[in-house]
Parts: C-alpha cells; sequence; structure tokens
C-alpha cells in the first residue's frame, strides 16, 4: 500500500473529488482526516468501514484558525501528520462585466487564502515533527487557459499552482514536497449545471482525446502518487490529469 501507516488531511472531502480521494487514500493504508464545511457527510464512516481510521474536522478553510484546528485535529486523534491534500474550493459562475464584489471575495478566499491557510498550518507541524511530509494542492487546468464565466475563478487556480511552486522552495529544506493536480473537466457539484447541456457534453467528449469528461476516480492515481514516497523526488510540479484537453488545439 503506497500510504500505509499515513495521516492525511483532505479538505472539501464530504463529495466529489475530495471524497473519492479521501477513500482513494484510506484504500492505499492512510488514516484520514475529513474536513467540509458543512460537516464530513457519509465519508468518515466509509472510511471505517474500510478498516481505517478517520475522524472529522468540519470548518471553513477561508478562515486563517480552520486550518490550525483541522491540524491539531489529525495530531490529537493520529499523534502526527504526513500528507495534506487541500482540495476545498468553489465556482459560482458569473459574467465578468457585472461580478459582484462579494463572489469575487469568496471565491478567493476560499480557493487561495484557504489552500494557504490550511498548507501553512500542515507545513508548521510538518517541521516540528522534522521527518518531512507532502502537501498536493487542487488546482485546475483553468490555472492555464482562461473561461469566460470564470474570471474570479482561474486566478485563483493558477495562484494555488505557483503557490505549490514557492512552497516546494520554501519548505524544500525540511523535505516537505509540495505539488499541484491540475484537474481537467471532471463531473463535480460545481458544474453540475454548466453540463447539464447535452451539446457541451458532447464538444467535451469530441475535444478531450480520451473522448469522455473526467470522474472524481480519475484524480485519486495522481493525488496518491504525489502523496506518496514513488513521487520522492517530485516537489514544485504540476500533474496536469485533463484527459488530454489542454494538448488538443484543435
Amino acid at each position: 500500500m503506497l500510504l500505509e501507516g499515513k495521516v492525511v488531511i483532505i479538505t472539501g472531502a464530504s463529495r466529489g473529488i475530495g471524497r473519492a480521494v479521501a477513500l482513494g487514500c484510506a484504500r492505499e493504508g492512510a488514516d484520514v482526516v475529513v474536513n467540509d464545511l458543512s460537516g464530513p457527510g457519509a465519508v468518515v464512516e466509509e472510511i471505517r468501514a474500510l478498516g481505517r481510521r478517520a475522524v472529522p474536522a468540519e470548518g471553513d478553510v477561508a478562515d486563517p484558525e480552520t486550518g490550525k484546528r483541522i491540524v491539531a485535529v489529525a495530531v490529537d486523534a493520529f499523534g502526527t501528520l504526513d500528507v495534506l491534500v487541500s482540495n476545498a474550493g468553489i465556482c459560482p459562475f458569473h459574467t465578468f462585466l457585472d461580478m459582484p464584489a462579494e463572489i469575487m471575495r469568496r471565491t478567493n478566499e476560499v480557493n487561495y487564502y484557504g489552500t494557504f491557510y490550511v498548507a501553512q498550518a500542515a507545513a508548521k507541524q510538518m517541521v516540528t515533527q522534522g521527518k518531512g511530509g507532502a502537501i498536493v494542492a487542487m488546482s485546475s487546468i483553468s490555472a492555464l487557459v482562461g473561461g469566460g464565466m470564470q474570471t474570479h475563478y482561474t486566478p485563483t487556480k493558477a495562484a494555488i499552482h505557483s503557490l505549490m511552486q514557492s512552497c516546494a522552495i520554501a519548505l524544500g529544506p525540511h523535505g516537505i514536497r509540495c505539488n499541484s493536480v491540475l484537474v481537467g473537466t471532471v463531473r463535480t457539484d460545481i458544474n453540475r449545471d454548466d453540463l447539464s447541456d447535452p451539446e457541451k457534453v458532447a464538444y467535451f467528449n469530441k475535444r478531450i482525446p480520451l473522448g469522455r469528461l473526467g470522474e472524481p476516480e480519475d484524480i485519486i492515481g495522481p493525488v496518491i502518487f504525489l502523496a506518496s514516497d514513488m513521487a520522492r523526488y517530485v516537489t514544485g510540479a504540476a500533474f496536469l490529469a485533463d484527459g488530454g484537453l489542454f494538448v488538443n488545439l484543435q
């Protein structure tokens, strides 16, 4: 098992990609701290049913104190912290010219500030422990391309990618690896309405070389690889998991 004996924090883990990754980490031998704004849902019990330990850590990552509390939950429950998967994020689609300031503010606070705060809290604990660690932040193909209804969102994903590059430099001397996963078009609650149009889905299925939209389970492998010792010499990297969408210009 690639994560045997590891303790993993996953934010935004009650559904979608976060839930899939939490269960995937448990199947690879990890004990998991499950964070979500509205509570962990059924994920904690699902992990326990797999024979691994799991604890909930409810909270809004946009609050600078939440990251500290999540890390404290991990240490109190399991005595250590090995991996952070920063997954929490929002994308309320909106046009640019009449973008409400509140949507702009909230998207930045959850996506970028939230990633920063949780990564900082996790890194402080890892440095104190003195045995290294891994931070995997969920970025997006949107870090590389634009979106007319995502002018508030795409910059946050570019910022997360950049943050992991800078953290790789800052934390490398402590043996802490920092990488991002650039997720393609994956069916989640964030884009359910956007992908309710059959014509749009057909367009993506044609545009993506692998011929289909992504599913949350498609992101498990990249995250586990980056979190595990298989990637022990990988830091500051961006793992593009998009079915080939970005490279297809036709």
